[in-house]
């Protein structure tokens, strides 16, 4: 199959990493996402993966924290799935990976530093970031459109438990209607659920495009990173 994309950011939600038990982290589940990114690189890809935390913590989860720590205890469940898909990609898969975290715990990971991670993505290694944007107040697709915009990504692959951007919710509503692509500019105005505004702002200004596309089959991950027509594309 014929590679499209040179550089992507994969974004995983942490419910997805939970599988069927919706808690937690079941490896089985994560070996399956696994198996893709190790086809991305195998092809020439180079990967670079965000990862969320909810399968651990969904901010102020009693509704009276503090939303700072609230959000502090976020950053740090998306280190534990971070260093879990690192795990899978290089004791069952033989992958060089490298975690980088955008709060400072040298004994865990490296510190994020963009040209480091560059480096290591030309040298064919996956890097997951850890940590969101490292600053509360943010979401891990936030981070996801920063760390792709650093990095200079060719697309962001937002990996999601439906099958692309319908115009109302499809579990709730048997006639909604899926997209095939969308602008920026009606993502925004729609108020439609593919990214929170300020990332999908901060990918329309520089020009990233967003494929959201459904990870029931894993394997869709790759499909999209070699360009196959599937979910929803956003675009200028």
């Amino acid at each position: 199959m014929d590679v499209k994309y040179k550089r992507i950011l994969l974004k995983l939600s942490g419910e997805s990493l939970a599988g069927k038990a919706g808690h937690g982290i079941d490896f089985d589940t994560v070996y399956k996402y696994c198996e893709p990114i190790k086809k991305c690189v195998d092809a020439g890809i180079q990967v670079a993966v965000v990862v969320g935390g909810g399968n651990f913590w969904r901010g102020r989860s009693s509704g009276k924290m503090d939303r700072t720590r609230a959000d502090h205890m976020g950053m740090l469940a998306t280190v534990i799935n971070a260093l879990a898909v690192a795990d899978v990609l290089e004791q069952q898969l033989g992958l060089d990976v490298r975690v980088q975290t955008a709060i400072s715990m040298p004994q865990v990971a490296e510190p994020y530093i963009r040209n480091r991670a560059v480096r290591h993505l030309e040298k064919g290694r996956v890097v997951i970031f850890g940590c969101g944007t490292g600053n509360p107040f943010f979401s891990t697709d936030t981070a996801a459109s920063l760390r792709a915009v650093e990095i200079e990504a060719d697309i962001i692959l937002k990996a999601t438990m439906v099958d692309g951007v319908y115009d109302s919710d499809p579990k709730k509503n048997p006639d909604a209607v899926k997209y095939d692509t969308l602008s920026f500019q009606e993502v925004l105005s729609r108020e439609l659920a593919v990214m929170d505004s300020t990332a999908a702002s901060l990918c329309r200004d520089n020009d990233i495009p967003i494929l959201v596309f459904s990870v029931d089959e894993p394997m869709n991950i790759y499909y999209a990173a070699c360009g196959e027509e599937i979910g929803t594309l956003v675009k200028k």
